[in-house]
């Protein structure tokens, strides 16, 4: 089981409103940087998170390179059902080890 760090679950509408405020004001600062930092602290999160969120609009719209939102959950989906079905075949696993050694230990019947 890896570990995963802790990060606040900003709402979905805060996100989107970052992203918006960071587009629609970007032209008024030097850099992206610039802007993360400015912008940030108006909506109550990291630099780094607005960064992030930005980033991740980009790709959802073709801009950018990488994995979309929607084909992240799918893979996060599918690892869910691999891991579900690995214990399945554990589970089927040992009960049959189990009912072999049951039929083993049975008298012989003629």
């Amino acid at each position: 089981m890896t570990k995963q760090r802790f990060t606040p679950a900003y709402p979905v509408e805060l996100r989107e409103r970052g992203v918006r405020m960071f587009r629609e004001n970007r032209g008024d600062y030097s850099s992206d940087t610039a802007a993360y930092k400015a912008i940030a602290p108006k909506l109550g999160c990291s630099p780094d998170s607005l960064r992030v969120w930005c980033q991740q609009a980009e790709r959802d719209v073709g801009q950018r390179g990488g994995l979309t939102s929607a084909e992240k959950d799918r893979i996060k989906e599918l690892e869910r059902e691999v891991r579900e079905l690995r214990q399945a075949n554990e589970i089927l696993k040992k009960a049959s080890a189990y009912f072999a050694m049951a039929e083993l230990d049975r008298p012989f019947r003629k």
